[in-house]
């Protein structure tokens, strides 16, 4: 197996060429489009100095048959992405699909070239969980690879690459197997995010928990279920990258090196460990519901004793009231000289009885 090059021996090549790029009036100062992002050429890793238009790029590139491309485009239209699109070969329906976004997590091959979706999630910072309105928000990065480029399309106001490629800048050995090293970082950047995500995601489950069973809780169900919607969008977009995933691990394209499809195979057993986690929330998420709904039912069954009981007390004086309030000339208990106090006090001790009784039954 060839030794690894060193990383000041690497430098100290890059240099060099960028240094005959210069000679040769190569490398151009170009000002890119605003939704090109950045454009840069990378040879053994390292990136070339420079700006460059993505024709240039290629050109030079395959002039000299070694390096690659890296186009970063930000929600570019049919046509200013069209112009890339011819210049590199990429096939319509990846382009249509990449233009309108709306995808789903997916891998697919058109020629000698992959054309690669992820689902991009960030997590919306927020009070409390059961009063925010938006706890997940969605984005989309799609990249198209062949063997001497790749170009990544992104949607969306967050999961921005800038960041990633300063650190791959900084460190070209990472960048020695090409454009499979980058889609291999881009697929751990977005699963980085997943975890981060779901981690903050689990907090805001065991809050909502603990108000769930508080005693004077004011969570509703309709509360839950919101928060699960925003659940099942970090599902939607993390459960159907486990394919693609996997197939790049297994040798799907040569363009995938064996050495970068170890590196795949541990990006696919997070993203099913997040998986994993993101079924167990909704599983949760539905117990709480159901926790909700019970206890609702349970307080209206303890209204209703407590309707029940004082209707109860109530009933007797109405009942007493009721008979000696009858206009019948025949009735003993009237003619009494303790009648009337009789009859109060007999009500008082029964409506008493009764007060008792259901107080230890514990329904008043």
């Amino acid at each position: 197996m060839p030794a690894i090059p060193s990383l000041g021996s690497l430098r100290g090549r890059a240099n060099g060429r960028a240094r005959d790029l210069r000679r040769r009036g190569g490398s151009r100062e170009v000002t890119p489009p605003t939704y090109v992002v950045d454009c840069g050429v990378y040879v053994d890793g390292v990136r070339q100095p420079g700006e460059w238009s993505h024709a240039d790029a290629i050109a030079e590139v395959r002039s000299r048959g070694e390096g690659f491309v890296w186009i970063g485009l930000h929600e570019p239209t049919e046509e200013q992405i069209q112009g890339i699109a011819d210049t590199f070969g990429l096939h319509e329906l990846a382009v249509e699909d990449a233009v309108h976004a709306h995808q789903r997590p997916k891998l697919e091959r058109y020629d000698d070239t992959l054309f690669m979706v992820f689902r991009t999630v960030r997590y919306v910072e927020h009070d409390s969980p059961t009063t925010a309105n938006e706890i997940v928000e969605s984005g989309e990065l799609m990249a198209f690879v062949g063997s001497d480029f790749i170009i990544t399309v992104r949607h969306g106001n967050h999961a921005g690459l800038t960041h990633l490629r300063r650190e791959l800048d900084a460190d070209p050995e990472r960048l020695l197997h090409g454009p499979a090293s980058v889609l291999h970082a881009i697929a751990d950047h977005v699963v980085d995010h997943f975890l981060n995500v779901t981690e903050r995601i689990e907090d805001d489950i065991d809050e909502m928990e603990t108000e769930v069973f508080a005693p004077r809780t004011r969570v509703t169900s309709e509360q839950i279920y919101l928060f699960k919607r925003e659940v099942l969008e970090l599902r939607r977009a993390v459960l159907p990258l486990a394919t693609p995933l996997r197939r790049l691990a297994e040798g799907y394209t040569r363009m995938i090196p064996e050495e970068v499809r170890s590196y795949f195979r541990n990006v696919h057993d997070h993203v099913i460990t997040v998986s994993d986690r993101v079924a167990a929330f909704d599983e949760l998420l539905t117990t709480l519901v159901d926790a909700t709904l019970g206890k609702i039912t349970l307080q209206l069954n303890s209204d209703m004793r407590k309707i029940t009981s004082w209707a109860a007390i109530i009933a007797v004086p109405t009942a007493i009231a009721g008979i000696y309030g009858m206009n019948f000339e025949y009735m003993p208990e009237v003619q009494l000289r303790y009648g009337y106090p009789a009859v109060i006090v007999v009500i008082l001790v029964i409506c008493l009885v009764l007060y008792r009784v259901f107080r230890k039954k514990k329904w008043l």
